[in-house]
């Protein structure tokens, strides 16, 4: 038997290790925008936290591929929790590992949950930190062997919300964007989402968070996502499970409607059953994503660390 190399050897315990954040930064590098200035301290910063319950200082947990493995695709993650927590272990980090283990670098959005005592407006403050996010990673590609035209935004239940509406309200900037870089996600991932504002289809407890007690009809319309589709939207997957009590799967399919005849490429998965936060039940639901990947060409073949 022919002896392997000193090389390989060491490439093969390197592949085995388990994969770990690189770095964890703030979200912006100066003045935080629709900041209010406060005497409420920031939830735990503790990587292990499974919930945060108040952000305060939005950041971005880095997790890239090994060289060897990069595709150039990326993607910002946005956990869920209803506007009121970040499901931030089971959701956020444990996505990034999977997707850096298959070649896509991955930044997990600790992002600003609506708060009246230290946002001005609580209803925007998630989506400039959307933006910021997209900004960033898309500014500092290079740096990080990320194609600048492979990135893509997930996010689960309200997260779902934050990226949908990440990829609906693109054109309207609300960061400072000098440089005027693309805030236009490349891709959009929902998973099990929730995408209406309005009294038949939404959350309740994440409108309720996000717009208050007695929003507007105009603040329901406009962070209703199926109604600010267009074609320009990203390409999707989205996914749901259709015995959700929580989130009905018609914020997915209205919203996959809502593309579809806009002419946007898109791929629903409906499961019959799985309930809401099916993904901690159902452990091999990535493998249909890593699929579509492959087929809408945001990723060649995958060779999983």
């Amino acid at each position: 038997m022919q002896k392997k190399s000193t090389y390989t050897i060491a490439l093969l315990l390197l592949l085995t290790l388990p994969v770990r954040a690189q770095e964890i930064m703030n979200l912006y590098p100066g003045s935080i925008p629709n900041a209010r200035k406060t005497s409420v301290t920031e939830d735990s910063t503790d990587r292990s936290a499974a919930l945060i319950r108040r952000v305060i200082t939005p950041t971005l947990e880095v997790y890239l591929p090994q060289k060897e493995n990069a595709t150039g695709a990326a993607v910002i993650i946005c956990p869920g929790g209803s506007y009121k927590v970040l499901v931030y272990q089971g959701e956020g980090v444990a996505s990034a590992k999977e997707f850096a283990k298959h070649g896509i670098a991955a930044f997990v959005l600790r992002y600003r949950l609506p708060n009246d005592s230290f946002v001005a407006d609580k209803s925007i403050a998630p989506l400039q930190d959307a933006q910021q996010a997209i900004k960033t990673v898309r500014d500092n590609a290079r740096g990080w062997s990320i194609d600048p035209g492979k990135i893509g935004i997930i996010g689960f239940s309200a997260g779902g919300h934050l990226a949908s509406t990440a990829a609906t309200h693109f054109k309207n900037g609300l960061i400072e964007n000098s440089s005027n870089t693309s805030l236009r996600p490349d891709f959009l991932i929902l998973v099990y989402p929730v995408i209406s504002m309005k009294d038949s289809l939404t959350h309740p407890d994440s409108r309720r968070n996000l717009l208050g007690d007695q929003p507007t009809k105009a603040m329901i319309e406009n962070f209703s996502n199926e109604l600010q589709v267009d074609e320009q939207t990203p390409p999707a997957y989205i996914t749901h499970a259709g015995d959700d009590k929580l989130v009905d799967a018609d914020n997915s399919i209205f919203f996959y409607e809502a593309l579809r005849h806009h002419h946007v490429d898109a791929e629903l998965h409906i499961y019959p059953t799985g309930g809401h936060g099916f993904i901690f039940k159902q452990k091999d639901w990535m493998n249909e994503l890593f699929e579509w990947m492959q087929r809408s060409k945001w990723i060649g073949s995958i060779k999983q660390q």
